[in-house]
């Protein structure tokens, strides 16, 4: 009895001192408190986003170990970074720690010579958030303007969930040597044994310009107002920063919508256009816009997303248009948006004459040219074909059956020594292509007439088109 008294009384002390052991090994250390705030500034092309959190912490007087884990998140721990709001001269950092018994998680040493609150600001990168634009276009009856706005929807696979968050969306380029992504799968072990000099590199050049950019612009006091939320945006070298009004909880695995853009009614025009190279062999319709101070743009570039076109039917309702991707649109930059063919527009393309002239011809066994329509010279019956210039009219039919005239652009392209002749409104779009204009009335049929003309053989002296004005007859 007495012996499994002591047995007893063994194990229970051991199980003490064990408990003691693990209870020293977390001696005054200090798990980072909750947010106060915090501020996601998010950029897709390189799937980063920046993350500022302020906390309020206490410190006593002496060292303070603070406990920081990324565990289950896409946080890139090289990244990761402490500084003091408040009390920066009475705080400071003697060193990091990435102990090895516990990979997603680090320890700051503090050295503070206070007894007291002080606010810290932690930053980091991470992955896995990321952002998509769309716009919805209202056209009048009329289509002489749309109502345009904008949105941007939030995705966020982060592993974090962020509540009552500062939402900033980049939008331009940034040139990074690492993608955030890539850098958050780096073991632990890996990271401490890089050299100093390599993480300082990659962190300066990763976090130079978002550190040095604007902190934020106003907070909304009450994030549920239904007052619509301004959008923020600062222009920063070659990118921009949209900041969206207010906070936003930005929960994991799930995705929310916010307007970047506040309904503005917009001047439009519309063109009928024929580009193979773009189109293909079709006359589509276009709503073209301009990103700038005079349509109530222009203040910020436009990211890439998927514009849904509407217009109002007149009878208190909208038809659907058409949905199609845009990329990045520059300030000043025109917005072209593709409606497809026109119904109410047939567009053909007919040959009215064909014929052949210029002709010249080699007599074998010499190098003697000589013209066909010089009925002076003998030609002998054994003789080639060197060169000639082919001759065609072309009529481009377009019938306009809509109530509206429309002004029409065609592109076409020709290869070889082209000469482009016509009484159209004309210009050269390239080496090789032609652009002609010209306005349809409605109810109306026009042939729009022109002649090309193309060397063949030795007639052919370049390798581009020319245009000339001139008459044509059918």
């Amino acid at each position: 009895m007495n012996m499994r008294l002591i047995t007893s009384f063994a194990m229970a002390l051991l199980i003490v001192v064990l408990a003691a052991t693990l209870q020293a090994k977390n001696v005054d250390l200090a798990t980072v408190p909750d947010r106060d705030t915090v501020q996601l500034t998010i950029y897709n092309s390189e799937d980063i986003t920046l993350v500022r959190e302020t906390r309020k912490v206490s410190f006593n007087q002496g060292g303070n170990p603070l406990q920081f884990s990324w565990a289950n998140t896409l946080i890139d721990p090289t990244s990761v970074q402490l500084r003091f709001l408040t009390q920066p001269d009475k705080l400071e950092v003697l060193d990091t720690t990435f102990p090895h018994d516990k990979p997603q998680m680090l320890y700051w040493n503090v050295q503070s010579e206070i007894d007291g609150e002080a606010t810290i600001e932690i930053t980091y990168f991470t992955s896995g958030i990321r952002w998509s634009a769309d716009y919805v276009l209202v056209a009048d009856q009329e289509e002489t303007q749309v109502g345009f706005e904008g949105f941007v929807r939030v995705f966020n696979d982060s592993g974090e969930e962020y509540e009552n968050a500062q939402v900033r969306l980049v939008v331009g380029k940034i040139n990074l040597v690492e993608k955030i992504a890539q850098l958050a799968r780096v073991p632990i072990t890996a990271v401490a044994e890089m050299e100093e000099a390599t993480k300082a590199r990659l962190q300066l050049q990763a976090t130079r310009r978002f550190f040095d950019a604007p902190a934020s612009g106003p907070v909304a006091a009450d994030a549920s107002s239904p007052t619509p939320k301004d959008v923020i945006k600062e222009g920063l070298s070659e990118y921009f920063i949209y900041t969206i009004e207010g906070t936003e909880t930005i929960a994991n695995g799930w995705s929310k919508r916010m307007r970047s853009l506040k309904p503005v009614e917009v001047p439009l025009k519309i063109q009928y256009r024929y580009r193979e190279a773009e189109y293909g062999q079709q006359l589509v319709r276009m709503y073209l816009m301009r990103n700038d101070n005079a349509s109530k743009l222009g203040t910020t570039p436009l990211p890439d997303g998927t514009v849904r076109v509407f217009r109002d039917n007149g009878r208190d309702g909208l038809s659907f248009l058409v949905a199609q991707p845009i990329n990045y649109i520059a300030i000043g930059d025109k917005i072209e948006l593709h409606l497809g063919p026109d119904p109410e527009v047939m567009f053909e393309l007919i040959k009215l004459k064909v014929w052949r002239d210029n002709i010249w011809m080699q007599v074998k066994g010499t190098n003697l040219y000589r013209r066909v329509d010089q009925p002076d010279v003998e030609i002998e019956v054994r003789s080639s074909v060197v060169g000639w210039s082919d001759r065609t009219i072309f009529a481009q039919r377009v019938r306009n059956y809509s109530a509206k005239p429309i002004d029409l652009e065609v592109r076409r392209s020709f290869d070889g020594h082209a000469v482009f002749r016509s009484l159209l409104t004309t210009a050269e779009y390239d080496f090789r292509t032609v652009q002609y204009t010209a306005v349809v009335p409605p109810g109306e049929q026009s042939d729009l007439l022109y002649e090309l003309l193309v060397h063949q053989g030795r007639n052919a002296k370049q390798n581009n088109l020319t245009i000339e004005k001139a008459e044509i007859t059918p």
